[in-house]
């Protein structure tokens, strides 16, 4: 699909533009960033550390609101009604932004006609790589055992995602499809519950970051790790195979986070609002964070971002 006309609109820039907007005072009172999931996870410390930064360079308050729900796209959906000043910003993932897009196409008198983005990507953040594991209610400890198991008992086994469309939920999707088997599957609003639940057996399978809780129930032995989804092996997981080493290529998916504004936001707010946040992504802190939770921090630049956003919420 080509680049929708408000990518090239609002970040083709020279680098020099971008520089020089670094500069330039902030034009309003305040910032506001809506964050997509619920308070305490590794998204929601992310964004708190990002506004701090932000604040500190742009010399204005940066509020953070947690507005989760309906697989992330609540905030984009309340993030389409505000103005397009740039003073509110949606901290999500590609996925979700997806979700609406694919929303709206549905919604299109035209069929087949390509909706545009429906929100303005400013900057990439971060790519969170996917983690399966079993839980104490599953039998199987490898990978292939437990889809041999999905195929012997169609249905009963049910794997948790933060929700429809998500990363999570098109692994589930591709896996089952490639292997042809039925697993079911069991949407939550959230990793907070989802992992408390996971740690209780009330589910075999889950779909979730590498974060240190769920490292700490991997040591424990409360979970039993059956693939990742990244380009190759994580350092901290060595001995887990990714889903395309399994033979599964096209379920070997990871989570794109980035920034976004409304449609029709001014590019020189664009540009302003990108060149901080790819400071706030310079500091140590942040980058430490980022590292220390195993997600990879974004390095493209700003149109690197919005190009990828466009492939990724086409797929």
């Amino acid at each position: 699909m080509l680049l929708s006309g408000l990518v090239g609109a609002s970040l083709v820039m020279s680098g020099e533009m971008a520089v020089a907007t670094a500069a330039q005072k902030w034009p309003g009172t305040g910032l506001k960033i809506l964050v997509a999931y619920p308070p305490g996870g590794v998204s929601d410390l992310v964004a708190r550390a990002l506004a701090k930064e932000m604040s500190d360079q742009l010399k204005v308050p940066v509020i953070v609101e947690n507005r989760s729900g309906a697989s992330g796209t609540l905030a984009l959906e309340l993030l389409q009604r505000s103005p397009p000043d740039g003073q509110t910003l949606v901290f999500t993932a590609a996925a979700a932004v997806g979700l609406v897009r694919n929303a709206a196409a549905r919604r299109a008198t035209t069929p087949g006609a390509a909706a545009p983005l429906p929100v303005q990507p400013v900057a990439g953040v971060m790519r969170t790589p996917l983690l399966l594991v079993g839980t104490s209610a599953l039998e199987s400890s490898a990978f292939a055992d437990m889809i041999e198991e999905a195929r012997k008992h169609p249905g009963m086994l049910r794997w948790a995602t933060t929700g429809e469309g998500t990363t999570g939920h098109t692994v589930l999707q591709r896996v089952s499809q490639h292997a042809g088997v039925r697993i079911t599957h069991v949407p939550y609003k959230g990793g907070g519950q989802q992992l408390t639940d996971a740690l209780g057996g009330h589910f075999e399978l889950l779909s979730t970051n590498v974060a240190p809780s769920q490292l700490a129930a991997l040591r424990e032995g409360r979970f039993k790790a059956l693939a990742v989804g990244a380009p190759r092996r994580l350092p901290v997981l060595p001995e887990v195979p990714t889903l395309a080493e399994l033979g599964y290529p096209s379920a070997n998916l990871d989570s794109l986070f980035g920034l976004f504004v409304p449609r029709g936001t001014p590019a020189n707010v664009v540009a302003l609002l990108n060149e901080s946040i790819e400071q706030a992504l310079r500091s140590p802190s942040i980058r430490n964070r980022l590292l220390d939770a195993n997600n990879q921090p974004y390095e493209g630049s700003a149109q690197d971002f919005a190009l990828q956003v466009e492939r990724e919420t086409d797929r």
